[in-house]
């Protein structure tokens, strides 16, 4: 279980449905096959860099609330086991990705994996400014998708992408904001902590906007089904009416909205990527 643990199921599996989201819009019908190597390369990658992660930031772990019960925090598992793990599958995944998709949606999953390996885990307690850089590979996933299927990047893979890209920035802000004196303790830049709460506030709001903008993006480029206007409809309004009033009101400063608008971030997206899939092209 330990072991299972360092993969961090739930940011999978919220990878593979962006995936299969990106999969499902690309032209031409998916395959079963496209599908499978596709599951499979997505979710080796992004367990290994999930993996790698917990390790790099082991230390870290301990002194947030969040992230205390994981396998290296507790001690249920050594370091070195998580060390050999993340490089395994990092072995495994790029020539699964590279043989059973294409070369370009390869290159895109190196491009996350070192993103946010690289990248985005030591910038963390340098600079706010990690969260743009951790939104790249938490949004490639979608595009994978896309171009495992189409075998090419363009306005319609990039509008999937840019939805799961710019949904992260209120999303990260919002955890940021409720959780800002852990991140503190835990020697992490958050907008909150370095610009202060009103900044906070405003970007929300401004983001959540954008947001909403990019999942209508899509339906623009003419790939995306009724079912998926009708969850963009709604959920748009759903998001703008918890964002806003909150945003702008001078009792906003109580963290449990930003709490309640992280929660509701986190339905939002599911349901998007759902609708999607059920959806398929228009």
């Amino acid at each position: 279980m330990a072991v299972v643990e360092l993969v961090k199921p739930r940011i999978m599996m919220m990878a593979l449905l962006t995936a299969a989201g990106g999969l499902v819009l690309a032209p031409g019908a998916p395959t079963g096959s496209s599908m499978f190597w596709l599951m499979l390369g997505t979710g080796l990658i992004v367990g290994a860099a999930n993996t790698l992660n917990m390790y790099l930031e082991r230390e870290t772990d301990c002194k947030m609330v969040r992230t205390q019960t994981r396998p290296l925090p507790e001690a249920r598992l050594h370091p070195r086991i998580a060390l050999i793990v993340g490089i395994a599958l990092t072995i495994v995944a790029l020539p699964v990705m590279a043989m059973g998709s294409n070369f370009l949606t390869a290159v895109l999953g190196v491009v996350a994996f070192v993103s946010y390996v690289g990248i985005y885990t030591p910038l963390k307690p340098r600079t706010h400014l990690a969260t743009w850089v951790g939104a790249v590979p938490g949004a490639m996933p979608a595009l994978m998708g896309y171009t495992a299927a189409s075998g090419r990047i363009d306005v319609a893979g990039l509008s999937v992408f840019g939805l799961l890209f710019i949904w992260q920035i209120p999303h990260f802000h919002a955890i940021g904001y409720y959780r800002m004196h852990e991140y503190a303790a835990a020697g992490l830049k958050t907008l909150a902590n370095v610009r202060g709460i009103g900044a906070v506030r405003f970007e929300i709001a401004a983001y959540i906007i954008v947001q909403v903008a990019a999942s209508f993006a899509i339906v623009a480029t003419g790939v995306a089904g009724g079912i998926y206007t009708a969850a963009a409809v709604i959920g748009g309004i759903a998001v703008l009416a918890q964002a806003l009033p909150g945003a702008l009101s001078r009792d906003a400063a109580d963290p449990l909205w930003a709490r309640r608008l992280f929660l509701l971030s986190i339905i939002y997206l599911p349901v998007m990527f759902i609708a999607l899939v059920l959806g398929g092209r228009a």
